[in-house]
């Protein structure tokens, strides 16, 4: 059972970055010696950014003149990237332009996905979108011990207690990871929730 993902860091007051757009703030912080990410991005066949996100890429990564930094960290899982302006493409990177109705780029990801899980790495406005159209099933937080009083929101669309579950919860290094069903699945309850999201081994 496939799933589309939310997986991102944040500071404990909710900003996946600072009012400036960085996140600087967020490398100062112990990682421990474990790598979350590497682990999640393995079950990830598809994902999808913004056009900030990726932009904010580009610049800390280098990646068009060191396009291998995306390579290392990506490979060739393709992605998509929503923008309404032309932007740089990392050479030889299998990366796809796109704007218009999220619905039918989650089913180009789907099937470009080959039953693995669909990542949408952000930002905010975008995953909302997925949220609107009921096509998101799990959030994966890295809570930071940073608060930074103002800046990018988590999600700009609203979630109550009856759209999410608490499945797993991990402490790495200095993050507290918080792993939630969402929409229909949350609404099995707790336990039947944690099971389904369980199917496809998460972040345990």
């Amino acid at each position: 059972m496939a799933k589309t993902q939310y997986y991102t860091a944040t500071s404990i007051d909710g900003y996946i970055a600072d009012e400036n757009n960085s996140l600087e703030w967020l490398f100062e912080v112990d990682e421990g010696t474990e790598n979350p990410f590497g682990e999640f991005f393995e079950g990830v066949g598809a994902f999808a950014m913004g056009a900030t996100t990726y932009e904010w890429i580009l610049e800390h990564d280098n990646l068009v003149e060191e396009p291998e930094n995306w390579h290392d960290m990506y490979g060739d899982v393709p992605c998509w990237v929503f923008t309404h302006r032309d932007l740089p493409l990392v050479p030889d990177a299998n990366i796809f332009m796109i704007s218009g109705d999220v619905r039918r780029v989650h089913e180009a990801m789907t099937v470009a996905a080959q039953g693995r899980n669909v990542w949408l790495a952000g930002g905010g406005n975008l995953v909302g979108q997925f949220v609107a159209e009921g096509l998101l099933d799990e959030i994966i937080l890295g809570i930071v011990p940073a608060i930074l009083g103002s800046g990018v929101p988590i999600l700009r669309h609203r979630l109550l207690v009856n759209d999410l579950v608490l499945t797993n919860m991990r402490e790495v290094g200095q993050f507290a990871y918080l792993t939630y069903a969402v929409g229909d699945v949350a609404r099995l309850g707790r336990h039947l929730a944690s099971e389904a999201v369980t199917r496809i081994p998460v972040l345990h």
